[in-house]
């Protein structure tokens, strides 16, 4: 299977920019109840910070601030994760739901394990 056909690529970068994007469209189709309004926003911010704490930590200058970025995003996919749990969605959009949490919950464990491997 090709890097292109991979659904789950190795790239972080590219796979934290794919999961942000998937949130979003996940976010446009939720029904407007004002809970979901709320939630909604935190889900966007905490889902599009994961990559942008990688992007960081790609440019970091030190171990240390290495290390420091990559447990953001361990938090913020963590977080993604909390904010689906408590999102409503409609029938039809259970399916994507379960996908995304389970998306959160395999970048949490890939960022622990970096943040593992960087210990000295």
């Amino acid at each position: 299977m090709s890097q292109t056909q991979n659904p789950k690529p190795y790239d972080l970068g590219e796979r934290t920019l794919k999961f942000a994007k998937r949130i979003r469209e996940y976010v446009k189709n939720l029904i407007k109840t004002p809970a979901n309004i709320e939630y909604a926003k935190q889900l966007i911010k905490s889902s599009s910070s994961v990559g942008a704490n990688y992007i960081e930590a790609e440019e970091s200058l030190s171990k240390k601030d290495f290390v420091i970025r990559i447990k953001i995003c361990r938090k913020e996919a963590k977080e993604s994760r909390y904010w689906l749990e408590l999102i409503e969605p409609e029938e039809n959009q259970i399916q994507e739901k379960e996908t995304l949490s389970r998306e959160a919950t395999e970048l949490t464990k890939i960022f622990g394990s970096i943040v593992e491997k960087s210990k000295v």
